[in-house]
């Protein structure tokens, strides 16, 4: 029997009898059932667990030193960038709820904290009596100017510069193939 972490899998050149290994990236089909996949091997949980501590470490570190420097939240300093890059600093609500991987009740609980602090506003969608749109406030664009300066530096000293420019390029395209 196999454990969960993977460390009793066989060999990749030696599969056991019946398995059938995950091919290659490049053949990879997105629809493969899940039947035809095997349990990773302690090579590739090492390495998912390498990515997963490094991301815990990233955002340990940047949301702490927001909360600092800005009292703000970096899922709440996410919001405010996804309204800032949208045209007229809106989006309905379910849109903004994609954009930012919450549930929509969980955004809508942040929206409601954030309308509080007065950095965003509902207003009615004209055309859809259900709809809202969260819209960015111009307090709203001065806190999200002013944690900035904390918190994109913060981005190049604990991250881009960890990397060289050929390796960043790399891994752009490494996690844009599991970002699609």
């Amino acid at each position: 029997m196999h454990s969960v972490v993977g460390a009793e899998q066989p060999a990749e050149d030696s599969p056991s009898k019946g398995a059938r290994r995950v091919p290659p990236a490049a053949d990879r089909s997105r629809s493969a059932p899940a039947a035809n996949r095997t349990a990773p091997s302690a090579q590739e949980i090492a390495v998912w667990r390498a990515f997963l501590r490094a991301h815990a470490q990233l955002i340990r570190t940047l949301e702490a030193e927001l909360a600092q420097a800005a009292d703000l939240p970096i899922a709440s300093y996410d919001v405010l960038v996804q309204l800032a890059e949208a045209p007229d600093h809106r989006l309905r609500m379910t849109d903004l709820a994609d954009r930012v991987l919450l549930s929509r009740s969980g955004l809508t609980r942040m929206i409601d904290r954030l309308e509080r602090d007065a950095l965003v506003c509902r207003e009615p969608v004209p055309d859809d009596a259900r709809g809202m749109y969260a819209v960015l406030t111009r307090a709203g664009v001065d806190r999200l100017r002013s944690a900035s300066y904390v918190h994109l530096p913060g981005i190049s000293a604990h991250f881009v510069l960890r990397f060289n420019r050929r390796e960043l390029d790399r891994l752009g395209q490494l996690l844009g193939r599991l970002a699609d």
